[in-house]
């Protein structure tokens, strides 16, 4: 599917606010409400609009740290890698996870409460896991950038 401009400018507006009605982008995107709403249609129909969540602050939920953690498997092949992705599914601590090249197998985000819950989460759940080999783990001191959606303009060519 080809994004236009008209596209873009949907894309964006939805991007910062998923609940926007489509008489609000047809404002946006100089476009009728009806326009908007089968173009909107077609871009998630296209998977190019994946779905819509609300945005929430893990802090002001009691979630005061996160971690970034990258983890080694002790053998490689896909019952190992398999049986490590079952048990990252099932992780509520895990927000969000990485197969990566480099000097790690994965990197995973996680949030907890604090050190002590981090601490739990790590040496009760995750060490013990017989596929992992090594874990090592950085507590993000301060978020300098956490962007939700893309910047289309900067990304897409025209």
């Amino acid at each position: 599917m080809r994004i236009d401009d008209y596209d873009r400018a949907i894309l964006d507006a939805l991007q910062h606010d998923g609940a926007m009605t489509n008489a609000a982008l047809s404002e946006l995107a100089n476009l009728s409400a009806s326009q908007c709403s089968r173009r909107r249609a077609a871009l998630e129909a296209a998977g190019i609009i994946s779905g819509y969540a609300a945005r929430l602050d893990a802090k002001k939920l009691g979630l005061g740290l996160r971690a970034i953690t990258r983890v080694n498997l002790r053998m490689h092949g896909q019952g190992s890698e398999d049986s490590f992705a079952r048990f990252v599914a099932l992780q509520p601590e895990i927000r969000a996870a990485y197969s990566v090249s480099g000097d790690a197998d994965y990197v995973l985000e996680i949030n907890a409460r604090d050190l002590e819950a981090f601490a739990e989460f790590i040496h009760g759940r995750l060490l013990p896991h017989p596929q992992v080999a090594q874990v090592r783990s950085e507590i993000v001191l301060q978020v300098l950038k956490d962007r939700e959606g893309l910047d289309l303009d900067a990304l897409l060519p025209r």
